[in-house]
């Protein structure tokens, strides 16, 4: 009987103790399940280092068709990369990610054409992209010219003192803007409308950047007919001030334009002496601007703020077949002042108050137009301004009727080096030479004289 009743005991024993390890190893299996499925991290960085970009995260999220990424190098290397990469494979079931040992699938490799390690793939069905380098920039940018195929060309107009984008100073210059506009895809040209009075067919968008002189008539008339006829156009026009050798032209038929589509050019000059500005190095001729209206190209711009150095003030009012809608206004601290010859800032009675508009967008027949009131704010000095890149690509995706790429894009990494004053240092290596060693003797000593 004992031995029977021992028998059952340890049957039973077991029994219960392979219905736990069973449950446990399912509850593990979960979990693994769950982990792999969705994957979450929190990232505490203050410039968000481990995270992917607001864009990145739309265009993957909304994806209607299979993308693969494919990293090809030596098992080695692929840690690296999957500090990127698994970010990108947890947002979608649509997007897979493979690590390819190119040694070992050489032939393979030769069919895709791979010429050296670390090269990246972005592929769906028979079309591919390559990633020009490790950068969630450059992947976020394969996809986007893999999923859009149609090549889109931004074309700036010179010959009347417009900003140019081949100019690389660090002030005035547009070529931060055209490098940015080359990694988001955009082929840039400039044309010249005094030797053919037209604007190619292949310009998906045109830019008027900050003309120094009058348009004449028949230049005004090919980009009245460009906008009606569907095309889009970008007007970056600055206050025509007059001091000095910074004289500008008022403009006054392109003005005529603008002001049949509801968009009325105020001749003046936006300050701000508040300390809004002040707190990012800036002076009072760049307003800053905090809130935005509800445009698609503006609607996802929280949290940042863009400046506008050398800007005038809008009226927005849609009419003569367009409708047009402000973007965003500047700081109530604001003000305008129409004395465009003087350095000095004086206060007057005629000043108009803020905030006061300053960017507008609109649609007439079939084309699309935006209109700003300064080219400055996109020029080599101010570019890479918090927000002020990204309103830049909003403005451009907007009008190439991209508006699914509207969003805040890949940022790199930001550099925050400590910079310590000499008596910053001293103070830190008396405490670390003789502080902390007297401090650590002191209760050495203590302890030594307690136990006596």
């Amino acid at each position: 009987m004992a031995q029977d009743f021992m028998q059952k005991r340890q049957t039973k024993f077991a029994a219960y103790t392979s219905a736990y390890v069973l449950v446990v190893i399912a509850v593990l299996a979960a979990v693994n399940w769950l982990g792999n499925r969705h994957n979450k991290s929190i990232d505490t960085t203050a410039n968000k280092r481990y995270s992917l970009s607001e864009q990145t995260e739309k265009i993957v999220k909304n994806l209607k068709q299979d993308v693969k990424i494919s990293f090809w190098d030596s098992p080695e290397q692929f840690r690296g990369a999957r500090d990127l990469l698994d970010r990108y494979d947890t947002l979608s079931e649509k997007l897979t990610v493979e690590y390819v040992d190119g040694n070992k699938n050489a032939r393979l490799a030769r069919e895709k054409n791979i010429k050296q390690p670390g090269t990246i793939l972005v592929e769906s069905g028979s079309n591919r992209q390559e990633a020009k380098s490790l950068s969630e920039e450059e992947v976020t940018g394969a996809m986007v010219r893999l999923l859009k195929g149609t090549e889109r060309q931004v074309c700036f107009i010179q010959g009347s003192g417009e900003r140019d984008p081949g100019d690389s100073q660090k002030g005035s210059g547009f070529s931060q803007a055209k490098s940015l506009l080359e990694r988001n895809n955009y082929k840039t040209e400039t044309i010249s409308l005094l030797e053919k009075r037209e604007i190619p067919a292949a310009c998906t968008i045109t830019i008027v950047a900050g003309p120094r002189f009058d348009y004449p008539a028949p230049i005004v008339k090919v980009l009245e007919d460009r906008v009606e006829q569907g095309g889009a156009v970008l007007f970056m026009l600055d206050p025509p001030l007059q001091l000095g050798a910074e004289k500008i032209s008022p403009n006054a038929e392109l003005a005529a334009l603008l002001g049949k589509w509801g968009v009325t050019l105020n001749p003046d000059l936006v300050l701000d002496d508040s300390r809004a500005g002040q707190m990012f190095g800036l002076s009072e001729a760049t307003p800053l601007v905090a809130s935005y209206d509800n445009h698609p190209i503006v609607r996802e711009m929280t949290r940042v703020a863009t400046a506008f150095p050398l800007v005038r003030s809008l009226e927005v009012k849609s009419g003569g077949g367009a409708t047009v809608q402000k973007l965003f206004s500047t700081l109530e601290s604001s003000f305008s002042t129409r004395n465009l010859a003087s350095a000095q800032i004086a206060p007057s009675k005629d000043d108009k108050p803020g905030p006061l508009a300053i960017a507008a967008a609109g649609t007439v027949k079939k084309g699309r137009f935006v209109v700003v009131g300064s080219s400055m704010f996109v020029s080599n000095s101010i570019l890479r301004f918090q927000g002020n890149g990204d309103l830049f690509m909003n403005m451009c995706n907007w009008l190439s009727a991209d508006e699914d790429l509207i969003s805040i894009r890949p940022k790199d990494p930001d550099n925050r080096p400590m910079n310590l004053s000499r008596a910053q240092v001293l103070t830190i290596r008396m405490f670390s030479q003789f502080v902390l060693p007297l401090l650590a003797i002191g209760a050495g000593i203590m302890v030594w004289l307690k136990r006596r």
